[in-house]
């Protein structure tokens, strides 16, 4: 996947986490993004190129829900 994610997207990760869910919103992005577990609020620290290859769909898209909002 390439760069169609932004701050505070809620993403779907290929894996489960801990917990048992695999929901996780972005709280950081740069070299490193940092993500947090929609269900335990845990966050999570990876590189960026991992991050590509464990991402598996956007669910939430913050950009589109800004866009809703300003129509």
């Amino acid at each position: 996947m390439t760069s169609e994610y932004g701050l505070n997207d809620i993403v779907e990760m290929k894996k489960q986490h801990a917990c048992g869910t695999n929901r996780f919103k972005i709280i950081r992005l740069g070299a490193d993004i940092r993500i947090k577990c929609e269900n335990c609020h845990r966050s999570i620290m990876l590189p960026r190129q991992t991050f590509n290859k464990k991402l598996k769909k956007i669910i939430v898209s913050q950009q589109d829900t800004d866009n809703k909002e300003n129509d």
